[in-house]
Parts: structure tokens; C-alpha cells; sequence
């Protein structure tokens, strides 16, 4: 996840850190916590940039790319 978000040209520069926060073996499942730093007070920023969807499309993509 450091990697992935940390060499993201849209968010690379805002990123600080990721954790795993549980892991399952059996399901497959893993849930994690991302860390940026962003802007104070840019319009549009955590709307747009700091979207959910927009933030897992990153790693969608870098998964789509390394197969």
C-alpha cells in the first residue's frame, strides 16, 4: 500500500502513511488506514481528490496493471 499510494501522481505528494489494520486469510479480507496530509481550505479538494472512490481506484488500478 506505501508504494502504490506514495508513487500515485495524484496523491503521492499527500500521502504519509498506510496500516493494516486486520488481515483474514480465510476471506480474503483485509482492512487498512490511510494517512494523508492535505490542503487547508482548497475548494473542491476532499470532494474530488480525497473521494473514497477516487482513493480506492488507485490501488484498483495498480492491481489491474501489475497483472
Amino acid at each position: 500500500l506505501t508504494d502504490v499510494y506514495s508513487s500515485s501522481p495524484a496523491l503521492g505528494r499527500y500521502f504519509r502513511s498506510a496500516q493494516v489494520v486486520y488481515f483474514s486469510n480465510e476471506s480474503s479480507t483485509a482492512f487498512y488506514q490511510l494517512e494523508f496530509s492535505v490542503p487547508s481550505s482548497t475548494e473542491g479538494f476532499m470532494e474530488n481528490t480525497m473521494n473514497p472512490d477516487f482513493i480506492r481506484n488507485i490501488l484498483r488500478q495498480n492491481i489491474y496493471d501489475e497483472e
